[in-house]
């Protein structure tokens, strides 16, 4: 049955078959040789999104889509700017902090990515960043969408991964890393843009006067002020379920309310047509990853009649006992399929079979559900499927090979950062364990 399974698989992949369907129709084609009754199909799938957790999911997705049509992008750029707009590539910088600021309410990374690079592309170019560069600062800024909380990846691992793992440890453990490669694309920023002389564009005098005021005290203050309210929304979050008050999926919930309060009372920009668009946006993206889930749910079932997470078990400890050369061969492997799979349906196949596995190796749960996740998010921005580079070309005009050159540098610290948490647990999992 696994042998059929996986060919299937493979073969539909091949075709283009949406990966949903190609999940679901190998796991049927795998239950039919076998002689299993196809009502086990209605019954798995079925199973698989009967979850209280699982609503968090359209919940979160919703209150991103608010918060993100509010029209709180500008108020972002313009406080990430007052902090680090005068440095050496300065809006570049601006672009990594917004997208930081902005992940830590959509919980996506083409949410991300497009939310704000319609706005700071064009402006990087206009102030002297080439045009594939300031894509590429784009791209990479926004996979921050899915590590730094909350993160709707995180929270199909959490209801994938076979163990009782708890999401707001998870958010929490996503901090951590978030602000590492945050930094690290800072850095990359700061000396491609001194050795090359990125955004040196001379400004006009009302320009440069509008800049002082913004990067005075009383500007950044301004900033502040004005983005306040909608950088609560993690705070609310984070600190009602550690704090005891909600759970993930309530806290997602109070997230909508909380989003639509500022849209609709605070800041007045949500009318009828705009939210007619963002409730069918919310249902498209939480249609798609239902799809993948119930259908994931059937796939793990067949491969756990079959013994693949014990037979993947067994194969990794006779290649070698050190969670080392483990977590290496899992990184090669994510790496991998993160350049061909979407990061919702990778999770939903590799996280049941490695992480029992991982476990035996002895690392912590938690930690190796963020090895997941960041390395994933490295598959967003790596040809051919990396939807993020799909997003920001599309906002800049230009194809994905005209970027590749100005993407090298950012490929080269992004693995470095996946060694640090891969290989530096204490990373990922000080926040938690300081508030357990």
């Amino acid at each position: 049955m696994a042998g059929i399974l996986f060919s299937s698989l493979l073969i539909l992949f091949a075709l283009g078959v949406p990966v949903a369907f190609s999940m679901g129709l190998a796991s049927i084609f795998a239950m039919m040789d076998s002689g299993i009754s196809l009502q086990v199909v209605i019954q798995r799938v079925f199973s698989s999104l009967d979850s209280f957790p699982l609503m968090a999911i359209p919940f979160f997705i919703l209150a991103g889509n608010i918060m993100e049509y509010s029209g709180i992008s500008q108020r972002l750029i313009n406080l990430a700017n007052s902090i680090v707009g005068r440095m050496t590539g300065g809006l570049g910088m601006v672009t990594v902090l917004t997208a930081m600021f902005f992940a830590s309410i959509s919980g996506s990374s083409a949410a991300t990515t497009a939310a704000i690079g319609s706005i700071l592309i064009p402006a990087m170019v206009k102030r002297g960043f080439p045009k594939p560069f300031s894509t590429s600062v784009q791209a990479v800024s926004g996979e921050l969408g899915v590590i730094i909380p909350p993160s709707i990846p995180m929270i199909i691992f959490a209801l994938s991964a076979g163990t009782a793992i708890s999401i707001g440890d998870l958010f929490l453990a996503g901090i951590g890393p978030g602000l590492l490669i945050s930094l690290s694309l800072m850095l990359v920023i700061y000396l491609v843009s001194k050795r090359n002389g990125y955004g040196q564009q001379v400004l006009s005098a009302e320009e440069q006067e509008a800049e002082a005021k913004m990067m005075s005290w009383q500007g950044r203050w301004d900033a502040l002020r004005k983005a306040v309210l909608p950088l609560l929304m993690p705070v609310i979050i984070l600190g009602g379920i550690y704090g005891g008050i909600f759970t993930p999926t309530e806290a997602a919930a109070v997230a909508v309310g909380y989003a639509l309060v500022l849209g609709l009372f605070v800041y007045r920009t949500i009318n009828q047509t705009k939210m007619m668009e963002i409730l069918r946006s919310s249902v498209l993206s939480t249609s798609v990853i239902m799809l993948i889930i119930g259908n994931a749910g059937l796939l793990g079932w067949v491969l756990t009649a079959e013994k693949v997470p014990s037979l993947v078990a067994n194969w990794f400890v006779s290649i070698s006992d050190s969670p080392i050369v483990f977590l290496l061969l899992v990184n090669l492997l994510l790496l991998l399929v993160g350049m061909f799979l979407e990061t919702g349906a990778s999770i939903v196949i590799i996280a049941p079979i490695l992480t029992p596995v991982a476990m035996q190796f002895g690392i912590d749960p938690i930690h190796f559900g963020i090895i997941i996740i960041v390395n994933l998010a490295v598959g967003m921005v790596t040809p051919p499927i990396g939807v993020n580079l799909f997003v920001a070309c599309q906002i800049a005009g230009l194809r994905i090979e005209q970027i590749m050159k100005s993407m090298l540098p950012f490929y080269l610290i992004l693995i470095i950062d996946i060694l640090l948490v891969t290989y530096l647990p204490q990373i990922t999992l000080w926040l938690p364990s300081i508030l357990k």
